[in-house]
C-alpha cells in the first residue's frame, strides 16, 4: 500500500538547495535530519501533531512530507509553497511467513494471493485519490503547488546520491547487491 509522494513545503520560494541554507527544517527521522544537513538547513524535531503550530510560530520553515500531511494539518494557513519533488513514495508491506504460507492448501494460497493483488490495486488507487484531493485542498487554501526547478531537482538528486553512498558503506556487499538488483532494467 503506497502513501502519497513526498514533496517540499517551504514558507518562501525555493529555486535550489542554496535557498534552503540556514532555514529551520522539520526532521521526523534520521533520514529527514540528514537531508536537512546536506542542504544546509537546520534540522528541528517536530512531532506530527505539532506541525501546524511549529510552522505558525516559526519553529520550522520547511519540511518534506506528503500533500496529505499538509491538507490534514491545514498547513496552507502558514506555508505558501509545496514542491512536488516526488522525493520518495513510502509503502506499507505485508510480510508472510513462507513456511506457514507453503503449508496452506493450493486453493487457500490462490485466495490469499488474489486478495493481496486486489488490495494492491485498491491501495494504489486510494493513494492516488488521496494525493489528488490533498493537493486540491492545499491549492484551495492558497498554497502554490509547483514542480521543482531543474536546479532543485538536481540538488536533491545529489542529496539522494550522497545518502545512498553513505548507506552502501554501512550495508556492505549485501546492500550493494540489493541496490544493483533494483537498478537492473
Amino acid at each position: 500500500m503506497p502513501w502519497p509522494p513526498q514533496g517540499l513545503y517551504t514558507k518562501k520560494a525555493v529555486n535550489s538547495a542554496a535557498d534552503l541554507k540556514g532555514i529551520k527544517w522539520r526532521a521526523y527521522s534520521p533520514a529527514t535530519a540528514r537531508i536537512a544537513e546536506l542542504v544546509g538547513a537546520q534540522p528541528v524535531t517536530v512531532q506530527a501533531a505539532e506541525v501546524s503550530q511549529a510552522f505558525a510560530t516559526g519553529v520550522t520553515e520547511s519540511m518534506m512530507s506528503s500533500g496529505s500531511t499538509g491538507a490534514d494539518t491545514k498547513l496552507y494557513e502558514h506555508v505558501k509553497f509545496w514542491y512536488d519533488t516526488q522525493a520518495w513514495l513510502p509503502k506499507n508491506a505485508l510480510i508472510v511467513n513462507k513456511k506457514a504460507f507453503d503449508a496452506l492448501d493450493k486453493p487457500t494460497q490462490d485466495a490469499v494471493l488474489k486478495a493481496a493483488a486486489d488490495a494492491e490495486v485498491r491501495g494504489w488507487a486510494a493513494s492516488k485519490k488521496t494525493n489528488t484531493e490533498s493537493l486540491e485542498k492545499l491549492r484551495a487554501g492558497g498554497m502554490q503547488i509547483l514542480p521543482p526547478s531543474a536546479a532543485l531537482k538536481s540538488d536533491m538528486k545529489k542529496v539522494g546520491d550522497t545518502m545512498l553512498t553513505e548507506w552502501l558503506a554501512k550495508a556492505g556487499d549485501e546492500g550493494k547487491a540489493l541496490v544493483d538488483a533494483f537498478k537492473k532494467p
